[in-house]
């Protein structure tokens, strides 16, 4: 190499190292923040977690620069908006993102998160900004303000139960071919569907439901059911807690083909029961299930603890169950915190009467863990994944993780409007009132 070569050779480095230097103290100068005279000053650093769904951590800082540290604390995508104003990316589950808001005035600001369903889920957030807040933890609350949100909630409560199109957990008849076999028709596309009322959202339907169709067939049935394929991606359907051979298994493409945008699959198999199962999408279960792909089969019947004494409560030998019914939990995707797809106040009530006897299966197809609490009643606990368990076990509040199914059985013997809820407080209430994972026995005395 010649000296000219290298004497050039070193300018080059000496202005790289330069150009280097200099952008180093641009993004000092941008992490610091200005100040209100213009003057570089250190930037006040908040911590931020998202997790499904709430917006929590730092949310008092001074006046001047302001930086949050955001870190995605929940198992799904989630990002974090100013409204108004800058906005992080989408961060997958453990990511994090430095959001620079620049110089701050006093004053509230709203955060949200951007991704659809989620801000009305329960992400969002007051960021209060200024030292007079810090000190005050009722700050940007007035009288008014509580009365608007005693309004909120009471007003949230009287329209229960309102009125949306589309129910879900309808009962799918079967063709019963020559051979005796059942025969069901799924159709899988994304359809609009009322979450709650005057709320759409773009569903990931089975048969246009969210749940699904209910499938009810008795132990050794011949069952095969057909789903057709109409979303803009591929799909599979896993047939959780049914017994069934390797191929009918439902994950592609271990065990089968992806059903492709426009084709077809039959899943066959004999039924084994009894089983308290449920079905749904397993390729991108991660978008798919939260958006609607979820659906309840049963196989024959569970047997009751009749005849027995639990906990000191007799249950009678001769009772009658006056209806069983799916409640399938949700808390992610278009569909949100939600029983049977449908939010508060938009959800359905039991009705009873006096004395009834009533069966329910608990399902979360939800990526939470869901404490469901009935008022008035304690819940008899017979099945746990469809399993008729050797010792029952009487609560007033029953865990629920996903994956899981618990079958319970109630005595509604007193009159009155009983709420049910999850007891995970901010999955059913929020300033603008009462939504989400809330329904309610009805218990009539005539």
């Amino acid at each position: 190499m010649t000296d000219s070569f290298k004497v050039f050779d070193r300018v080059t480095m000496l202005v790289a190292a330069t150009g280097v230097l200099v952008m180093a103290a641009i993004l000092i100068l941008v992490v610091r923040g200005p100040s209100a005279a213009g003057v570089g000053v250190e930037s006040t650093v908040a911590e931020i977690q998202l997790t499904e769904f709430s917006i929590s951590g730092d949310l008092v800082v001074p006046e001047g620069a302001v930086t949050l540290r955001v870190t995605n604390a929940g198992t799904i995508t989630h990002n974090l908006t100013l409204v108004g104003g800058p906005s992080t990316p989408d961060l997958n589950a453990g990511e994090s993102a430095t959001l620079h808001l620049g110089d701050m005035v006093a004053g509230q600001y709203q955060l949200i998160c951007a991704v659809p369903g989620h801000e009305s889920s329960g992400m969002t957030a007051t960021l209060t900004v200024g030292d007079a807040a810090a000190t005050d933890p009722h700050a940007g609350h007035s009288a008014a303000d509580y009365a608007a949100m005693d309004m909120a909630m009471t007003e949230s409560i009287l329209a229960f139960p309102a009125s949306t199109e589309g129910t879900g957990n309808q009962l799918m008849e079967p063709v019963i071919l020559a051979d005796g076999a059942k025969q069901y028709d799924v159709t899988i596309a994304i359809t609009p569907w009322e979450v709650e009322a005057g709320r759409f959202v773009e569903a990931w339907t089975y048969n246009g439901q969210v749940p699904g169709p209910a499938i009810r067939v008795d132990d050794g049935d011949r069952v095969s059911v057909t789903f057709h394929n109409e979303l803009p991606m591929g799909t599979d359907v896993h047939f959780h807690g049914v017994r069934l051979e390797n191929q009918m298994d439902g994950v592609a493409p271990l065990t089968q083909p992806l059903i492709e945008s426009g084709d077809s699959f039959t899943y066959s198999f004999v039924a084994v029961g009894p089983a308290v199962s449920m079905y749904h999408a397993h390729h991108h279960g991660q978008l798919q299930v939260p958006n609607g792909l979820f659906g309840t089969i049963i196989i024959g019947d569970t047997p009751l603890p009749l005849g027995r004494t639990v906990g000191g409560i007799e249950v009678p030998e001769d009772l009658e169950v006056v209806t069983e019914i799916p409640m399938v939990l949700n808390d992610a995707g278009v569909i949100g915190y939600s029983l049977n797809g449908k939010s508060f106040p938009a959800t359905e009530p039991l009705v009873v009467g006096l004395d009834d006897w009533f069966v329910v299966h608990y399902y979360n197809e939800g990526l939470q863990i869901h404490p469901m609490h009935l008022h008035g009643f304690p819940q008899l606990v017979f099945s746990k994944d469809g399993y008729p368990l050797d010792h029952p076990y009487w609560v007033d509040t029953l865990n629920v993780a996903p994956g899981e199914r618990y079958s319970i059985l109630v005595h509604a013997d007193a009159p009155g409007a009983w709420v049910w809820h999850c007891h995970i407080l901010n999955h059913v209430e929020s300033d603008e009132g009462m939504f989400g994972m809330v329904t309610a026995v009805i218990v009539e005395a005539e």
